[in-house]
């Protein structure tokens, strides 16, 4: 038989038929591992990167919250520097009024 004869080519081309098909088939399976493991890693560091954002949310607020309570603070500190303001608390909460001053009470109702 010549090299070039139907037999021969025949049996050759189912071999490397088989070979072929399983070749594809181990191929397509790694792929398919591949992108499988992909996917899983996605959804997975999306869950924990939305978890992260809903943290950083309520600490963002927190912070606003502090943020707004020191300004509030300093704000109490610089009027704590003038001496009207603080005689004005005397007054307030201690009853202390200077010389000469009379305080003026009004009843409440209710009270």
């Amino acid at each position: 038989m010549n090299r070039f004869s139907a037999e021969e080519k025949n049996t050759n081309h189912k071999a490397s038929a088989a070979g072929a098909k399983r070749r594809k088939f181990i191929w397509i399976l790694v792929v398919a591992l591949f992108f499988g493991w992909a996917g899983f890693t996605f959804f997975a560091q999306s869950a924990a990167i939305a978890d992260k954002s809903e943290q950083l949310a309520k600490k963002k607020q927190n912070s606003e919250s502090v943020t707004a309570s020191l300004n509030q603070l300093k704000y109490e500190v610089s009027r704590l520097n003038d001496d009207e303001y603080i005689g004005q608390l005397a007054r307030k909460w201690y009853n202390m009024y200077p010389e000469g001053e009379s305080p003026i009470r009004t009843e409440q109702s209710g009270q």
